[in-house]
């Protein structure tokens, strides 16, 4: 009978401490942060599962496109939810990943798939280069603009 009280008294213990940081507003806070862990997992279970000759390939195209989502999604939470309008071509490229991996370890080598991979990822590649020229581009053109003028002003200088 004591340990039978002991042991009930660690399950009230730790109910009271769960509902005391549930109050506090911790789990919230670890559920805000790390819930892109819900979208990792499982594309990295998908992973081991046909590395452990569980399920076939074509396992891998949602694996790899879970992951790159997770790891967008993360990336997100950490440097804000703004950084979404800069970083979507990413979505492309979580199904160029999905679709190589299937083309890389799958059983047959279909042309196809390599080149839609390519193709998506050639896509992602230059959406992402537009998107980040579009939003940051007049920066560079106006460094560009005040090397051009300090080089009139001060770089050759010609003889009159």
């Amino acid at each position: 009978m004591p340990n039978n009280k002991y042991s009930a008294g660690i399950i009230v213990l730790l109910a009271g401490v769960v509902i005391l940081l549930g109050k506090l507003g911790v789990f919230s806070f670890l559920g805000a942060i790390f819930w892109p862990l819900l979208v990792l997992i499982p594309g990295i279970l998908l992973h081991v599962f046909y590395f452990g000759r569980l399920f076939p390939a074509a396992v891998l195209v949602p694996g790899g496109i879970l992951t790159v989502y997770a790891l967008l999604f993360m990336v997100c939470n950490i440097f804000g939810w703004d950084t979404i309008k800069y970083l979507w071509p990413l979505f492309i490229f979580g199904i160029a990943v999905g679709l190589y991996e299937y083309y890389l370890f799958g059983n047959s080598r279909e042309r196809v798939v390599l080149t839609a991979s390519l193709v998506l990822a050639a896509f992602s590649a230059i959406f992402l280069m537009l998107v980040l020229l579009w939003s940051w581009g007049i920066y560079a053109i106006a460094i560009v603009m005040i090397g051009a003028g300090v080089w009139m002003m001060f770089g050759r200088r010609a003889r009159w």
